[in-house]
């Protein structure tokens, strides 16, 4: 029943990194070939981001490892691998991921998210939760005539918990419908009306109809709504505006980009 948000520019801000300035000296060589201080630099980097502390020891393991991929590089091309096509189209997407992760970087460094903003999310979302907490439980079923028979047996004494094993809300039917403590925001809108109009311990008498079926509602408790404070959500807010813009600005260049 609750709404959850969009992914899409999560996956486009996935890996971005910081990677520092590179060094001229290589690390080392293979068989003539140098192997440059800025892909031990880059990879150094993608391991510290992952949680690794710099270290002696990751450097030594970050010039192993790329010594070891280079020897197998050199082999895969003198076996001709370089040249195969399906190689050379996988090459060039790992190419392409790079070029747009270093444009995305730039992007959001140079696109930051304003303290204004971030208050003026958190003002909107507070004001979205209202200032009460309602534990709601249901019973869905497909239709309306099932959902009154719902409520008849209700009236005639049957137990909710009983009935909501015939829901067809898998997440909650076998926790006697409940739905845990929730805003009214993180429901669908009908069945956030009928939910705040009920009193603690009774239910809906008449079905609750919305795109998900029919519902008979209770209102189990509801409770005062305490709401983090800025300072608490704020990291959050942040990335969540940030991969807005992103997605924003993705969606703008696709409609400008001249696609035949």
């Amino acid at each position: 029943m609750k709404s959850l948000p969009s992914r899409f520019a999560v996956s486009l801000l996935a890996g971005l990194l910081s990677l520092p300035a590179f060094a001229a000296e290589p690390v080392a060589t293979v068989n003539g070939t140098a192997i440059s201080a800025a892909r031990a630099d880059a990879m150094i980097a993608e391991q510290r981001a992952q949680g690794a502390p710099e270290s002696a020891q990751l450097k030594d393991a970050v010039r192993e490892e790329l010594i070891r991929r280079e020897v197998l590089s050199q082999e895969a091309a003198k076996k001709g691998f370089d040249k195969k096509a399906d190689v050379q189209a996988q090459m060039e997407m790992a190419k392409q991921a790079i070029l747009i992760r270093a444009y995305l970087q730039d992007f959001v460094k140079t696109n930051p998210v304003g303290e204004a903003d971030l208050k003026k999310e958190y003002d909107s979302i507070k004001g979205r939760m209202g200032d009460k907490e309602y534990k709601p439980r249901h019973v869905l079923v497909e239709t309306e005539d099932q959902a009154k028979a719902i409520i008849a047996k209700l009236q005639g004494g049957s137990k909710f918990e009983d009935l909501a094993k015939e829901s067809r809300d898998p997440g909650s039917k076998e926790r006697g419908g409940d739905l845990g403590w929730s805003n009214p925001g993180m429901f669908v809108k009908p069945f956030s009306e009928a939910m705040v109009k009920l009193e603690k311990g009774k239910y809906t008498t008449t079905p609750v109809k919305s795109d998900f079926g029919y519902h008979v509602i209770m209102l189990e408790d509801v409770r005062a709504l305490q709401a983090p404070g800025y300072d608490e959500v704020k990291p959050q807010l942040q990335q969540r505006l940030q991969q807005q813009k992103v997605e924003k600005h993705v969606l703008d260049l696709r409609s400008k980009a001249k696609v035949q």
